[in-house]
């Protein structure tokens, strides 16, 4: 095995080495200090010249910020209570027969926005233009609102109803059967009303099978008024469908005695 055979250093070697790396850590640790002090130094510089124009900035936008928002809470406030009191004016005009005057206050607000209170106005309006005989005014005003996608999923439906029924006697009903299908169903809170008449439609087109299904089916829907529910029970009836869910039920509601004979419920019925 070979022996190391590198030469000791001297003592006057060591310091020499020791001597170096003092003065290299020396010369570091200087370099460190003067550029925090570069550092230091810009900062202070920057905020001699600059500190005090920031703090106005930011004092200004801290209160301008304020000020908008003390402005702008009360003034949505006041804008929202007076489109509901033009609503209010113009149903009282309504009300009162005076239509033109109702359209005529209703004007703006209808196209002013998507918000409830515009479409709401846009309703009326057609409706107004309904009442008034101007059946292709108030079927372009209902469809706009049904197509709008602004507008509340409620008031769109709606729309689609009244435009089915304003033109009923005029629009293709293959467009009106595709228009009220979807609200058709039962559990729908528009089912009565648009099963009413998805149902006048397929009886216009000729099928009478799906019109008494769906008659028999607002006759036994139990959030659909009492009248229609009648109403529907007879058409039932005449289309040869049995709308009748709980003969006994029925009898007792209108306050028959469900315990007598066939015979005399038939004579009392």
């Amino acid at each position: 095995m070979a022996k190391d055979i590198t030469p000791a250093k001297s003592s006057a070697e060591l310091r020499a080495e020791q001597a170096a790396r003092r003065k290299a850590a020396e010369e570091e640790a200087f370099k460190r200090e003067v550029d925090d002090a570069v550092r230091q130094g810009d900062l202070q510089d920057f905020g001699e010249r600059y500190g005090k124009p920031l703090a106005i900035v930011g004092t200004l936008l801290v209160a301008g910020l304020a000020a908008f928002f003390l402005w702008w809470q009360p003034t949505q406030r006041a804008e929202r209570e007076q489109r509901s009191e033009t609503l209010v004016s113009a149903l009282d005009q309504i009300e009162a027969g005076n239509l033109d005057a109702a359209d005529e206050r209703l004007a703006d607000l209808a196209e002013d926005g998507s918000d409830a209170a515009a479409i709401s106005a846009r309703m009326l309006r057609a409706g107004i233009a309904a009442e008034q005989g101007k059946t292709d005014e108030a079927l372009t005003l209902f469809d706009a609102i049904a197509q709008d996608e602004d507008a509340p999923e409620a008031l769109r439906t709606l729309a689609t109803i009244r435009w089915a029924a304003t033109g009923f006697d005029t629009l293709e009903k293959d467009a009106i059967i595709a228009a009220l299908t979807p609200h058709a169903e039962p559990g729908d809170p528009f089912f009565g009303s648009a099963g009413e008449l998805l149902a006048m439609a397929y009886l216009e087109n000729g099928d009478e099978r799906s019109a008494g299904r769906l008659f028999a089916q607002i006759a036994q829907g139990g959030n659909v008024p009492e009248s229609l529910q009648s109403r529907a029970r007879q058409m039932a009836g005449v289309l040869g469908v049995d709308a009748v869910e709980d003969i006994e039920a029925l009898l007792e509601s209108q306050g028959v005695d469900a315990t007598v004979d066939d015979a005399e419920a038939v004579r009392l019925r």
